[in-house]
């Protein structure tokens, strides 16, 4: 009877190491099943490249040059500080403030009425502001506000405002700055309702929250803060089409006050970081040393104090090493996204003036009078295609001489600064799916009737 047993287990016991077994082939295969296709995806686009085909190698030429131009133009001026900004709120802002004034229990007017204007301080494009958005919403920002932030940062440019009115007319001039801050209030109002459930569980998770150990007053966080803003506002301020009158006389010297205010971040650094006077001091010398040797390229001094900050961040232990460790987390999640997203932008649809796959002749086809298709394709176009800050106002240009409707016009300028291929991307990755096609859409349809509505009236 026991031997019988013995068998009789050793029987069933087979029988599930074979079952077993079966299963882990079967859990096998379902893992190798998805980069196996990707692997053969890729095998077959490479197999059917169409290289021969010029307009095909010329987009990927264009796609590539766009790459370029990004990192020259952007990486460094704009989305380099942007980064240290951002890792400055996650490190230095307190979670307990970024919920009480902008968070889904904050009071509305005052949540929404400082994310809608934001753009007036920040001249920044719609990869720049995305560091920014990653770093109050991860610190607790209602999704309302801070989509409302996400809009209206590249949205309400005021520089870009102006240079609208004055080429392209006082009416799509007027019309872009109030449709802006209306569509960054309403946005954000419709995502907090879409999604209120979530953000109800996020006000009850912050009221569980222990109290912030606080390092500094509020004022010298403000200082320090704005020192930074200073820097990444002025050294991305834009040459203005014409070369008289306050814009330009700032243009004119915006390097020297980019370069005052990067001598007080060290100033702050010394006093309220705790980092050594020697090291700050030295940090500045070389970087003037390079603005002296190198007068007319201000990108290599630039660079250099990026370094020295880098330099200075890395070897102060505490609070500055973690101020650099978050702004390098927050580089690491958003860059390659972002420069997936220009390639694939660039290939589709060029630079500025050059052509990608897409022909420019059957955009400015589509977009011809004021019919809800135009207004939509130009808003569809728009939220699709890279506008670097500025960029957005000649290309426009260019389009109503071909033809291009008032309606789409504005549809194209209220989608078109605030989102972008890459834009989305990366968006994605911070709220993810499901949020962002609810915002991108949104952004469409909102600026879609806006283009429909002012082109009647203004044909």
């Amino acid at each position: 009877m026991d031997e019988a047993r013995v068998m009789e287990n050793e029987s069933i016991a087979g029988e599930k190491g074979l079952e077993e077994e079966i299963k882990e082939t079967l859990i096998d295969w379902k893992s190798l099943w998805k980069p196996m296709a990707v692997i053969i995806g890729l095998f077959l686009i490479f197999f059917w490249l169409p290289i021969d085909n010029s307009r095909f190698s010329g987009a990927v030429i264009e796609s590539l040059a766009l790459v370029k131009w990004y990192a020259q133009e952007h990486v460094l001026l704009c989305l380099v500080p942007a980064f240290f900004i951002a890792g400055g709120i996650a490190c230095f802002v307190s979670q307990a403030a970024v919920m009480r004034y902008l968070g889904p229990a904050a009071k509305k007017v005052l949540a929404y009425g400082v994310a809608s204007v934001s753009g007036t301080i920040l001249a920044v494009c719609s990869c720049t502001i995305l560091p920014l958005f990653a770093g109050i919403y991860q610190r607790g920002a209602g999704l309302g506000p801070a989509t409302a932030f996400l809009y209206s940062g590249p949205a309400i440019n005021v520089l870009a405002i102006v240079l609208t009115a004055r080429i392209l007319g006082v009416a799509l001039g007027t019309a872009r700055a109030v449709g802006a801050i209306l569509f960054s209030i309403v946005i954000g109002l419709l995502m907090h309702l879409v999604f209120r459930k979530e953000e109800q569980a996020k006000l009850e998770a912050a009221v569980h929250m222990p109290a912030p150990v606080v390092e500094r007053s509020l004022w010298q966080n403000i200082v320090y803060f704005a020192t930074m803003v200073g820097i990444l506002v002025f050294a991305t301020w834009g040459k203005p089409a014409v070369e008289v009158g306050l814009w330009n006389a700032v243009y004119s010297v915006k390097w020297f006050i980019t370069g005052l205010f990067a001598a007080f971040l060290g100033a702050i650094l010394v006093l309220w970081f705790r980092v050594k006077a020697v090291k700050a001091a030295l940090t500045g010398a070389v970087v003037l040393v390079l603005a002296l040797l190198f007068p007319h390229e201000p990108l290599i001094a630039f660079s250099g104090g990026i370094v020295g900050l880098t330099v200075l961040t890395t070897t102060t232990r505490g609070e500055t090493e973690e101020w650099f460790l978050s702004s390098w987390d927050l580089a690491k999640q958003i860059l390659p996204l972002l420069f997936a997203g220009v390639l694939v932008a660039g290939l589709l649809l060029g630079r500025p003036g050059q052509e990608g796959l897409i022909p420019a002749g059957w955009v400015s086809g589509l977009v011809g009078g004021n019919s809800l298709g135009a207004n939509l394709f130009a808003s569809v176009v728009g939220a699709f295609m890279y506008f670097a800050t500025l960029t957005e106002v000649p290309i426009l240009q260019g389009l109503l001489g071909a033809g291009m409707g008032k309606g789409p016009a504005l549809a194209l300028l209220l989608a078109g600064p605030a989102l972008s291929l890459p834009n989305m991307l990366v968006i994605r990755s911070v709220i993810g799916t499901k949020k962002t096609l609810i915002f991108v859409c949104l952004v469409v349809v909102m600026s879609s009737i806006s283009g429909l509505i002012f082109g009647t009236y203004f044909s």
